[in-house]
């Protein structure tokens, strides 16, 4: 599979990346320095959107604006203007925490986790923001919340904390997003890095991102079995989401942050958003907030 770079920017820690197929758009966001990118793919043009503050994830909502989950909770952002409307700060006593990865369900209800900034062990939660804009706690006592997908079905979703090495599913309601039965489906295996980001194939496959792990895998969640990896050329690989006409384009974050100078000259292209076009597989479409998927209409 050829590994391409979509755009020369350079992120500290890319992340989220959401295919707007309405718009032939792909976004994605650097969470330190509080951007979010929109690459128009009809004409090249890249615009940024800055919030001023982290931002740990984002979502296209059914009237255009995107859903953020930033440093200071949860709220819309006009695209063509960067105004904030703020929805909720469910960790405004935390100031220690900041959101990572989340993404909308099928019903149209955004997810999103959150993590110490330094890391420590048990320190976030997983929420759950209602169509409603009413809050739900989902998970707590977790320490780097992370990828997060749904099954064709709609019965299952499958969610990633970092440090675990695992990929846990849950029995999905999707009448009102409760979830049980939590069970462990993917592990990976030493020296493959961390599990970061996560997206879902048409055949109910899962695709990680791994963190340290030079590499993007696919993974089939009923038996655990690793199906596929593809090399990477920057070791830490953050999310991926599947793009382009036909949802057979393979858009990877990545990141720079943390590397040295000698690592990033071996490194060039850490931090940069690469695509693998028609790899051979196709995604489902994102889902988004405040609009239930074709399969529930």
């Amino acid at each position: 599979m050829l590994v391409e770079v979509v755009v020369p920017h350079i992120c500290t820690l890319g992340e989220g990346p959401v295919w707007d197929k309405e718009r032939k758009v792909i976004l994605w966001i650097d969470i330190h320095k509080g951007d979010i990118y929109e690459y128009s793919t009809p004409d090249k043009r890249l615009r940024t959107i800055s919030v001023g503050e982290m931002i740990g994830t984002i979502a296209v909502c059914a009237d255009g604006r995107l859903i953020a989950a930033l440093a200071n909770g949860f709220a819309f952002i006009d695209r063509a203007t960067g105004d904030i409307e703020r929805i909720a700060d469910p960790e405004s006593d935390l100031p220690g925490n900041r959101f990572n990865d989340g993404k909308c369900d099928p019903a149209g209800r955004f997810w999103a986790g959150t993590m110490a900034l330094d890391e420590k062990e048990g320190a976030g939660n997983l929420y759950m923001l209602g169509k409603d804009l009413r809050l739900q706690l989902k998970l707590s006592d977790v320490t780097i919340s992370n990828g997060i997908a749904w099954s064709a079905d709609d019965k299952v979703m499958y969610y990633i904390d970092t440090p675990t090495k695992q990929v846990v599913a849950f029995d999905f309601d999707v009448a009102d997003g409760t979830i049980s039965n939590e069970r462990v489906v993917v592990k990976l295996p030493d020296g493959d890095g961390y599990p970061d980001g996560m997206t879902i194939d048409a055949e109910d496959k899962l695709w990680i991102a791994h963190w340290d792990g030079w590499q993007v895998s696919r993974w089939d969640p009923l038996t655990g079995e690793k199906l596929l990896s593809v090399s990477m050329p920057a070791a830490n690989i953050t999310s991926c989401t599947f793009g382009g006409d036909d949802l057979q384009d393979l858009y990877i974050t990545s990141a720079s942050v943390g590397l040295s100078k000698e690592q990033l000259q071996r490194q060039p292209l850490a931090g940069s958003l690469l695509v693998i076009r028609n790899c051979g597989y196709q995604g489902r479409a994102a889902e988004l907030f405040g609009q239930y998927s074709q399969t529930l209409s």
